[in-house]
């Protein structure tokens, strides 16, 4: 029998939203960044996919740990993945950035499609780091895990 270990219990405050995503991908990364200049009420919390929490929630909500080819949103303890957590995402930023709810017109089959064409080729496209940056002290504050 082989033991395996258990997911670690670290509590966040579900009150606030909280985005899980791949520390080292460039997109991903500015994607974050782009949150955090757009989130003025400064309620969105952050998690590498690849930090312990990161990890934990990522198994909870069975995605893959081996390669994080989606971020994971939780809004108001919901999860969202690929596309429809960008829709979270913008919706919570408030007006104008929720008027990325026109994507969930498109049939999910398409929009998971499109999700994944960017989501395969991200780090072709944009860049891979060799490690998680350094954030910055405003997105420190809003890291946990």
């Amino acid at each position: 029998m082989t033991d395996h270990p258990k997911p670690p219990s670290l509590p966040f405050d579900a009150s606030h939203p909280l985005i899980v995503f791949d520390g080292v991908c460039v997109f991903c990364s500015g994607f974050v960044h782009m949150v955090v200049r757009l989130d003025r009420k400064t309620r969105f919390r952050f998690a590498t996919a690849q930090s312990p929490l990161g990890e934990a929630l990522f198994r909870k909500y069975h995605l893959p740990t081996n390669s994080y080819e989606t971020n994971l949103a939780l809004v108001g303890g919901v999860p969202f993945t690929r596309l429809d957590s960008f829709v979270a995402v913008m919706a919570e930023l408030g007006w104008p950035w929720r008027a990325a709810r026109v994507l969930l017109l498109l049939p999910r089959p398409l929009r998971d499609w499109l999700y994944d064409r960017i989501a395969r080729n991200r780090y072709a496209l944009f860049g891979r780091k060799d490690s998680c940056d350094v954030p910055s002290a405003e997105l420190r504050g809003r890291l946990i895990g």
